[in-house]
């Protein structure tokens, strides 16, 4: 059963990554003012390569159950979601962010020959408060939708 479980947390990993990549790519590069297909697809892919590599690299749900055991969450109930969101959201955005932030801000330097008038942090806050708020209402509605469909397909497997 233990085994079952880390599948399905592999899984989850995965299609969340995916998901919150797409999303996120799509927004904030919309939001940069400069959206073209070839920047949304390096977002995406390197979002995606990152999103994958942090849900294997970190235990999301055994880190969001050993919390909401700790403040004694029941499982279901909205103010869990919302706590399990927020964790999600806080390991996740950040690091994504910051990467992609650092790409993006590298490549308009070396193209504009260093004279683009950026500033890394800003460009950063900017990206990392629309990064947490976006990935926190699509964790908060999907994550539960992919999990049951998850726990679904793999009873079967069973």
């Amino acid at each position: 059963m233990e085994e079952q479980m880390k599948k399905i947390g592999r899984q989850m990993g995965i299609i969340m990554g995916i998901l919150m990549s797409f999303s996120l790519s799509l927004v904030e590069t919309l939001a940069s003012g400069k959206f073209t297909i070839p920047s949304f697809l390096i977002a995406f892919v390197l979002s995606a390569v990152i999103s994958v590599l942090i849900g294997f690299a970190v235990p999301v749900g055994k880190i969001t159950a050993d919390v909401c055991r700790k403040f004694k969450l029941e499982r279901g109930k909205i103010s869990t979601r919302v706590v399990e969101s927020l964790i999600s959201d806080i390991i996740y955005t950040p690091i994504i962010t910051l990467v992609m932030t650092a790409f993006f801000y590298k490549m308009v330097m070396i193209q504009s020959g260093g004279m683009a008038q950026l500033s890394f942090i800003p460009m950063f806050i900017k990206g990392a408060i629309i990064g947490v708020v976006v990935a926190f209402f699509l964790i908060f509605i999907f994550q539960p939708m992919i999990l049951g469909y998850l726990m679904k397909k793999n009873a079967k497997e069973i």
